[in-house]
């Protein structure tokens, strides 16, 4: 056990072992004639730039596509995401902590980077239920052959492996292609090797997302001449740093590069959801739009993070909670918006059971099948909290409206500096997260702790794998359960 985590169960009380989060459901039958599924995200946007979640207009550039996609499906306001890029995607992807994965940190080089392929992704469980796939957009989950979409459960994908910033790179003084290739942009199909398209430049960085949108309108259009439902996801470049629109947006808004960005954000989302309904799918399709992470923190393409307090890479809420929309018609009820909790990791859990995937068994999945509470079945969220990890320290715990925090950082250039006594806050009362109003209701330690002894007791049969771990990884033989020590 990592010494951080075991002096943190060290220094809380006891807790009685009937408090803690729910295991992971496992996931229900085929539905009658299952959904086609459009999964947009977006890249480090803030819960606070849409029009729906007090952005917009105030933000200098009203959306009105996704605003009316929410008044016609859900709102969630308690989306909670990792805090990096490559947790997040690892977690949606598998449906378990990154921290499991070895995926707990954006890769710098030097090691294997990614999953390795003993991690079922979402693209694998659903491509094996029946369903066609595809990727279009950012990845950041490996970028060597093997560990790219295509051969991981996708049977198509356009975008880039690895991340945005690295289209500054060839106008950076200095930089010298021979110590390291610039990013590509790459395509790809199921059984075949990759081939680059061009190289992610500055000026491929103002085109991609627009070349996402027309790969994924390429995809539901192909997939509608067959026989499978679909799995189509855009996973936009956007907003990451640097921020720049398209040459068909930027100027348009007249309010700088933030805002002629989310005007293309918001024009895309609408081509996709336009072509749904050119090409009658808009009633058997679920669409999910949302944001691997919190706001974007570097200047000058600061994001915003609406009522919350911190942005990526901190457990703090705007580091973490994100906008969150799903619109199912006929099984989620429009004009919705909800505050149950609810976490990356149980998208692959929800979809698989939408899907009629399986679920795999020999490891532990920390997603919860959230398809009763999202169609209305169940007013309640079935998840209560979960762990925060920044990078493999783990941060904070949150629990309901509740959050502990074992460390303090306030953003992610900031040295992280462990607490002698953990800061407990009511969301509620202390949205900001302020320092000086520190909860009295000691109480919260129990379900919290209880969360923390949980995730350990888990690793004690499933060991982490450690981040660089090569192909091929095999999981160590099964250990039986112990009882936990007490502190």
């Amino acid at each position: 056990m990592p010494q951080d985590r075991r002096t943190i169960i060290k220094a809380m009380a006891a807790v009685p072992a009937s408090l803690g989060l729910p295991r992971a459901a496992a996931a229900s039958g085929p539905m009658t004639k299952r959904p086609n599924i459009l999964f947009i995200m977006a890249d480090n946007l803030g819960y606070g730039e849409l029009g729906v979640y007090g952005g917009g207009a105030t933000r200098g550039a009203p959306t009105p596509r996704i605003d009316r996609l929410a008044a016609e499906g859900l709102r969630l306001t308690n989306m909670n995401m990792e805090t990096q890029c490559t947790p997040s995607r690892s977690s949606i992807m598998t449906g378990r902590f990154a921290i499991r994965s070895g995926t707990y940190a954006v890769p710098f080089g030097g090691v294997p980077e990614g999953l390795t392929r003993w991690e079922v992704t979402l693209g694998d469980a659903l491509s094996s239920a029946g369903y066609r796939t595809g990727l279009f957009g950012k990845w950041h989950l490996g970028s060597i052959e093997e560990r790219l979409p295509n051969n991981r459960g996708f049977d198509e994908w356009y975008g880039i492996p690895r991340t945005t910033d690295e289209a500054m790179w060839l106008d950076s003084p200095g930089y010298d292609p021979a110590i390291i290739p610039p990013e590509p942009i790459l395509e790809g199909r199921r059984g075949e090797k990759n081939r680059t398209v061009a190289t992610y430049d500055l000026e491929q960085r103002r085109l991609i997302d627009g070349e996402v949108t027309k790969r994924t309108v390429r995809f539901m259009e192909e997939a509608r001449r067959g026989t499978q439902p679909f799995l189509a996801c855009a996973f936009f470049t956007q907003p990451h740093l640097p921020t720049l629109a398209n040459p068909r947006f930027a100027g348009k808004t007249g309010n700088g590069e933030w805002a002629d960005m989310l005007t293309e954000m918001d024009a895309n989302v609408g081509t996709m959801l336009d072509a749904l309904d050119r090409l009658g799918l808009g009633e058997n399709t679920l669409v999910i739009f949302t944001s691997d992470n919190g706001g974007e923190f570097i200047k000058p393409w600061d994001g915003w993070s609406g009522p919350w307090r911190g942005q990526y890479f901190t457990a703090l809420e705007g580091g973490i909670r994100v906008p969150m929309i799903l619109r199912w018609p006929g099984r989620i009820a429009s004009g919705g918006v909800s505050n149950e909790i609810a976490h990356g990791a149980d998208l692959f859990a929800t979809l698989a059971a939408i899907g009629g995937a399986k679920i795999p068994d020999d490891r532990p999945v920390d997603g919860i099948d959230l398809t009763a509470f999202l169609t209305g079945r169940s007013a309640k969220s079935p998840r209560e909290g979960f762990p925060i990890w920044c990078g493999n320290r783990l941060q904070a715990v949150k629990w309901r409206n509740y959050k502990v925090h074992f460390y303090k950082q306030d953003t992610m250039r900031s040295t992280a500096e462990r607490r002698n006594v953990p800061l407990l806050v009511n969301l509620y009362t202390n949205p900001q997260e302020d320092e000086d109003k520190f909860s009295g209701e000691s109480w919260v330690i129990a379900p919290v702790l209880k969360i923390v002894r949980d995730f350990e007791q888990s690793l004690v049969r499933y060991p982490l794998i450690p981040m660089g771990t090569p192909d091929p990884y095999r999981p160590p033989a099964p250990v039986a359960a112990q009882p936990a020590a007490q502190p």
